[in-house]
């Protein structure tokens, strides 16, 4: 994912530092090269439908060498931006991913987290760049780890830092066009092997956007813990949920209790496929 049109709110969650995230993108970029190395170039990911994995390991490169780019040109936008040709072969695909892997990692290490860097969020830091990229790089790992069935577990803080990441900046939030109307039901995620929790409040997304087309759905934005009870709890392992949000897992560890039609507002607001 490189582009959204939400602006997310600031999550409460104590989040990873930045070398941790630098870590991880390191870490889960060559998990994922090494994966797709030998992988049929035709093979699906079941994940992603409609794509196969020449497609996944395109996507990561160029998605790797845009951010790379807007840190290297920064703070400058993506106005002027050329994305590269795809190559035609998935030698050529492999070392496109290998340049913008590099790429990215060159331009994060050392880089002042603080530094004014264009992103589509509200956070316009490099520090938005570590954290965005470092969930990037894991789940499209897992993404290859499905497609070959060599899935390997998601380490519990980061996919923690995941579960709040999700429900904060890709399913939460409000573009400018846009009006988020809160009600007065909650729903606590309980990520039950770090401890850690995140509560959203549910309400309804309305607005017309630029091309005119009118909006009215069921929305959710994470807040502070609020003085009230939960209308409905969602627990589970740190991976398990942050797969699952993703919907790169089931439910089979997923626990939910309380009032079924909260529950059922907060799946509809993400159960939606991200590529």
């Amino acid at each position: 994912m490189r582009v959204s049109t939400l602006t997310p709110r600031f999550a409460t969650m104590a989040r990873l530092s930045n070398d941790d995230y630098l870590r991880h993108i390191r870490a889960d970029s060559a998990r994922f090269r090494a994966v797709l190395a030998d992988c049929d170039p035709a093979a699906r990911v079941p994940s992603c439908p409609d794509w196969d994995a020449a497609d996944l390991l395109w996507h990561l490169g160029e998605v790797q060498h845009f951010w790379a780019t807007m840190l290297r040109q920064r703070p400058a936008g993506p106005d002027e931006y050329a994305e590269p040709a795809r190559p035609d072969s998935y030698a050529g695909l492999l070392d496109h991913f290998d340049r913008g892997s590099e790429l990215l990692l060159g331009e994060l290490d050392g880089v002042d987290p603080a530094a004014e860097t264009w992103t589509w969020s509200q956070d316009h830091t490099a520090g938005f760049i570590y954290r965005r990229q470092a969930h990037e790089a894991l789940i499209h790992r897992l993404d290859a780890e499905l497609t070959t069935g060599a899935v390997t577990a998601l380490d519990p803080a980061l996919a923690a830092d995941g579960v709040d990441e999700a429900l904060d900046v890709i399913f939460g939030g409000c573009p400018p066009w846009g009006t988020f109307t809160p009600d007065d039901r909650f729903v606590r995620v309980d990520v039950t092997d770090t401890g850690d929790t995140v509560w959203v409040q549910l309400g309804r997304f309305t607005g017309t956007d630029p091309d005119g087309r009118e909006h009215d759905s069921a929305d959710l934005h994470v807040v502070p813990a609020p003085d009230a009870e939960p209308g409905a709890v969602v627990s589970g392992p740190a991976g398990a949920l942050d797969a699952w949000l993703w919907r790169r897992g089931d439910d089979r560890e997923v626990t939910v209790t309380g009032d079924p039609e909260v529950y059922d507002h907060f799946r509809a607001c993400v159960d939606h496929p991200i590529n």
